[in-house]
């Protein structure tokens, strides 16, 4: 448990503090991989730096930060090791999520660990029944990233209305360790570190004052928010939680291009076609690939923080944000790792065979970004058709 003095944290001292943790976590890359998840001590190490409060409240000793400073260090850890931001993503991302509980469920989990990590699942999975003070929940929550250093698990699910004949509500139940158990079933191409089990409870009891309803944080009225009454829990789920996804492939991409820098600066061809005996920088080729990953990462940055300081503004003044912009947002989202496959794609190639070798850090991230793209918030089938629905006035389909 990190025994810091949250509160007095500036948030460029949190980013220097996640730049200085980024050699040890890329040393540990391969470890993380091979362990498929992230070790405690390193999970520890950032907790002691007081990375993960950063959007806990300050009402439990958090910082209260935004998620701006929240992508600048997930840029730094990822860098170093993707599978450990990703995981750290998550776990800095659900403090936020918690606070939109209600105020029993923070004291639930917060009152015995301020510190606490929570892992989550977010697509609404197994059955819910109604119980006496709560709900009764069985079934299977898969890619569960970071849950094997979690205390607690956020889970989706369809939850039974309170009068027979309406429709179940979407929503986020909250479930301590105990309550389920862990299948050690992630064996994965990449982002094999983060350790994304699946979740399987068998009629865990939840109370009520342990749920949120997804309309609820999608628009900015939930009841941790009104608790709180700061607009960082009023800004919608979707227009800035996936940015703890989202900013781990930039992250990685920033790796991979410092990485390339060195070895094409040293690294010579051997000689089977025109130019052997050249240093891999001096081939227009290779210099095309560096500047395009590098623009490319340049690019989803500036639109991951236009976007998240567009919604935090609209919710500093007390207005809802607008269906346009959180759909802009899904956009974004899912362009920006659009951008970090690209530019990966062009390092890779142009690493040619010394690029798969399984101690050539590129080829790592190589697979990690690739996966990250897999994920169903970044498909771009589906929030560019979305945004195009909105634009030309036809009914969005899709969730923003």
């Amino acid at each position: 448990m990190d025994t810091l003095d949250q509160t007095a944290i500036e948030p460029d001292e949190l980013v220097a503090r996640a730049r200085a943790l980024a050699p040890m976590l890329r040393d540990r890359a391969q470890r993380v991989e091979d362990d498929r998840r992230v070790a405690d001590d390193t999970i520890e190490a950032i907790r002691e730096a007081g990375i993960f409060r950063v959007l806990q409240p300050r009402a439990f000793g958090g910082l209260e930060g935004d998620w701006r400073t929240v992508v600048r260090i997930s840029d730094e850890l990822s860098a170093g090791c993707g599978s450990t931001g990703w995981v750290a993503g998550l776990i800095m991302a659900h403090q936020w999520l918690l606070a939109n509980f209600p105020m029993q469920a923070q004291h639930d989990v917060w009152d015995g660990n301020p510190a606490v990590g929570i892992a989550g699942s977010y697509a609404p999975a197994g059955r819910v029944e109604k119980a006496d003070g709560g709900y009764r929940i069985t079934g299977e929550w898969r890619f569960t990233s970071g849950c094997d250093v979690a205390d607690w698990s956020v889970m989706g699910a369809m939850v039974p209305p309170d009068q027979d004949g309406g429709p179940p509500t979407a929503s986020f139940l909250l479930a301590p360790r105990a309550d389920y158990v862990i299948e050690d079933d992630w064996f994965a191409m990449g982002l094999a570190g983060t350790g994304s089990k699946t979740l399987v409870c068998d009629g865990a009891f939840v109370p009520e004052h342990r749920k949120v309803s997804f309309a609820d944080i999608s628009l900015g009225t939930s009841p941790g928010a009104a608790a709180h009454g700061y607009s960082l829990y009023r800004i919608p789920f979707l227009s800035c939680l996936p940015v703890c996804i989202g900013t781990p492939p930039l992250g990685m991409l920033r790796g991979a291009i410092e990485d390339f820098r060195e070895a094409a600066r040293t690294r010579g061809t051997r000689g089977a076609i025109a130019g052997g005996g050249s240093k891999l920088a001096e081939f227009a080729a290779v210099q095309t690939s560096f500047a395009e990953a590098s623009i490319a990462l340049d690019s989803a940055m500036l639109l991951f923080h236009r976007d998240l300081q567009e919604v935090a503004d609209v919710a500093a003044r007390g207005e809802q944000v607008s269906v346009d912009l959180r759909i802009r947002n899904r956009l974004t989202q899912a362009y920006a790792v659009r951008l970090a496959v690209q530019g990966i794609q062009g390092l890779f190639d142009a690493s040619g065979g010394a690029g798969i070798y399984l101690d050539n850090n590129i080829q790592r991230r190589w697979r990690d970004i690739n996966a990250a793209a897999r994920h169903i918030a970044f498909n771009w089938a589906a929030s560019s058709t979305m945004y195009g629905q909105n634009a030309f006035g036809l009914e969005p389909m899709g969730q923003y």
